[in-house]
């Protein structure tokens, strides 16, 4: 009789330890999606959404509210630079923005009213910040070629490197292939524009790329005036010169027939 008595509780402390064992596990399998999920959402031209870890990042949001009526509300918000393709008070005013962090460079602070001062991060070329669990790094963006000066100045504008648990994305902004672009290191996504006269060529951009060596390039920010950036271009100077950079081709331009 004892030994039947003694199998039986052998029986369910067996079973209770089996099942504490595979909540464990659960949990730790739910922890490892979360810190390994990130989605990239392109909306226009240098308008992007990240969700990564249940927080919403909006990068340069213009547009307007109806540009983000399928997304989340922010969490942080990233402008690079004052030009309306990148900084649209209007539609700042128009989301809400009520629990979002705004990283700025100065001079977009400059143009903000008073009503965001409360969430305003001011960073300027070589200054860092930490929300979420991220470190955001302000990057120097400006233009080299004489005839593009007066469009972006060097210490104006910002560029962006995220460093998101092990990984660290790079938002050019509006620039040239600067020194500060080909010294990048461990670059895992790098968001590289190309557009005349604004910016620069698919070959500058290109060999900036194969200098830094992103383990992945997406091309944005690629259309100029009067034309549109050659893409099939810039991905044939990477891949040629270097075929472990994959070039990611996402569409920036949804309401464009290009």
């Amino acid at each position: 009789m004892k030994k039947k008595y003694f199998l039986v509780a052998f029986s369910f402390f067996l079973m209770l330890g089996c099942k504490e064992i595979k909540g464990q596990k659960d949990d730790v399998t739910s922890k490892e999606d979360l810190t390994a999920t990130l989605k990239i959402i392109p909306i226009e031209h240098a308008t992007v959404v990240l969700e990564w870890k249940g927080i919403i990042i909006y990068i340069d949001p213009v547009g307007g509210i109806k540009a983000f009526e399928n997304q989340k509300q922010p969490d942080l918000i990233l402008i690079t630079d004052i030009h309306g393709d990148h900084f649209s008070l209007e539609t700042l005013q128009e989301l809400n923005t009520s629990k979002a962090k705004i990283m700025v460079p100065q001079a977009v602070a400059d143009k903000m009213p008073e009503e965001f001062t409360p969430q305003i991060d001011v960073l300027n070329n070589g200054d860092s910040k930490e929300r979420y669990e991220i470190t955001v790094e302000a990057i120097p963006m400006y233009n080299l070629r004489t005839e593009a000066l007066k469009f972006h100045a060097k210490g104006r504008g910002n560029g962006y490197v995220l460093n998101m648990n092990e990984q660290r994305l790079y938002f050019s902004g509006d620039t040239e292939d600067i020194p500060e672009m080909r010294a990048l290191k461990n670059i895992d996504k790098a968001f590289i524009c190309m557009n005349l006269p604004y910016t620069m060529t698919e070959a500058s951009a290109a060999d900036a790329v194969l200098e830094f060596k992103p383990k992945e390039v997406y091309p944005y920010h690629y259309r100029g005036r009067p034309n549109v950036s050659d893409v099939t271009k810039f991905k044939e100077i990477v891949n040629k010169g270097n075929t472990a950079i994959k070039v990611v081709q996402l569409d920036w331009y949804p309401n464009d027939d290009f």
